[in-house]
């Protein structure tokens, strides 16, 4: 298939996330209001919404609007003045799965594109051509799907229909996300988008005796129980060629949760993985980006059923959050030659081993904490932690680096 250019799409889940987005190279981000789109959590406002479109199409950026709940009555009147503020603003697209919402979004915001969610569950080429006749302009695939069944779709979809997948992020233990286990555990529905993550959860877990009915014996794993419905992170980098050359319009990072570093990283090497793969096809070494990948990743990661149908490689059993040799540094806020201004988002102390991100260069920038000073006294200090939101230090940085450029910081 012709190697066209391919759209790198990242999550934002507020302005400021945004921004770092579009600074390390995504080109256009999806985002939503919290009460209408899949994460009530994210900190977007309609405010905000509003700027992050306006802020996008200055720079030359797209923007997908996600309104993909799948939504009681009573959820209609808000909806309904959501469209026609869209219809307003002019996204590049709205994100939607809900057959009802869909009619809503065609009759109110009639020249904004539809993109069909994840959520919508799509996995066959009739899916897509039944999506296409009812006016979609893009499919987002469901994550199940295997390199085989996208080809197939690929080469004989209607030629203007866009197809998007996710290749990097959680995924869900239910089927392209349909799942109701937080809301029967939690009261908190994830098809509304307040998802509690109960699969990640560790559970207790019993066999019924087979000669003793009614006699539970527990199955122990660790004193934590076991998180046996956990499933590792989606990380396609090394299957990205393959992605690139079949011809999907669109690859999509899962994250609006994620933190500035989070999205600054994983952004950052899936930039540089497919502009190095377009300079240099048959030099394609995509250990290097790995490596940075595995500097943000929170859990194991798995390329899921995009080769294999049999992977049995996908639980993330240890149920683990966390990343023991990295963490968020700091944002850089002001930059001058003496000292740069540091919005720090963990504990600083002279000494530690730090990487700057530099935008479109894969290896990061070493260096290691020489002094630090007091924002508000000017004061040299030895080190700080973060008291307030916002804490900010002045630090000496080696080289020059532009506001919102991030810094991770290498564990002891």
């Amino acid at each position: 298939m012709e190697n066209k250019e391919i759209e790198l799409l990242a999550p934002a889940g507020s302005f400021e996330k945004a921004k770092i987005a579009f600074l390390y190279g995504a080109d256009a981000v999806y985002c939503g209001t919290s009460s209408l789109s899949l994460r009530t959590r994210a900190d977007m406002k309609d405010d905000d919404l509003e700027k992050t479109i306006k802020y996008a199409h200055e720079i030359g950026k797209k923007v997908y609007v996600t309104l993909n709940i799948f939504a009681w009555d009573e959820k209609y009147k808000e909806i309904i003045d959501m469209a026609k503020r869209l219809e307003i603003l002019k996204p590049d697209g709205i994100i939607a799965s809900d057959v009802g919402v869909i009619e809503t979004l065609k009759k109110y915001a009639p020249s904004v594109p539809i993109n069909v969610s994840t959520q919508a569950n799509i996995i066959s080429l009739e899916d897509c051509k039944f999506w296409y006749k009812y006016g979609a302009k893009r499919v987002i695939m469901a994550r199940e799907m295997n390199k085989e069944q996208l080809k197939y779709i690929m080469e004989n979809k209607p030629k203007d229909l866009e197809v998007e997948i996710f290749i990097h992020g959680a995924i869900c233990f239910a089927f392209s996300g349909r799942c109701f286990l937080s809301d029967f555990l939690a009261c908190r529905s994830a098809n509304l988008g307040d998802c509690a993550q109960s699969c990640r959860w560790s559970y207790n877990l019993y066999a019924e005796e087979k000669n003793n009915p009614g006699e539970l014996m527990p199955i122990e794993t660790n004193e934590y129980g076991t998180s046996i419905f956990s499933s590792k992170d989606l990380c396609l980098i090394k299957e990205l060629p393959e992605i690139i050359d079949m011809g999907i319009d669109s690859v999509k990072i899962e994250g609006r949760l994620k933190t500035e570093y989070y999205l600054a990283s994983v952004i950052n090497a899936y930039r540089n993985a497919i502009d190095d793969y377009k300079k240099d096809p048959e030099n394609y070494d995509y250990e290097k980006y790995l490596k940075e990948l595995e500097k943000v990743k929170t859990r194991g990661l798995t390329s899921f059923y995009f080769n294999d149908r049999n992977n049995k490689d996908i639980q993330e059993y240890s149920g683990r959050q966390y990343n023991e040799k990295y963490e968020f540094g700091g944002k850089v806020v002001e930059y001058n030659e003496n000292k740069v201004v540091l919005e720090i988002k963990n504990k600083l102390k002279v000494g530690d081993k730090m990487e700057i991100l530099v935008p479109y260069k894969l290896e990061p920038v070493e260096f290691t904490i020489e002094n630090l000073w007091d924002y508000e006294t000017k004061e040299e200090i030895d080190s700080i932690s973060p008291g307030v939101k916002g804490q900010k230090v002045l630090i000496n940085l080696p080289i020059e680096c532009k506001k919102d450029w991030i810094i991770r910081r290498k564990k002891d």
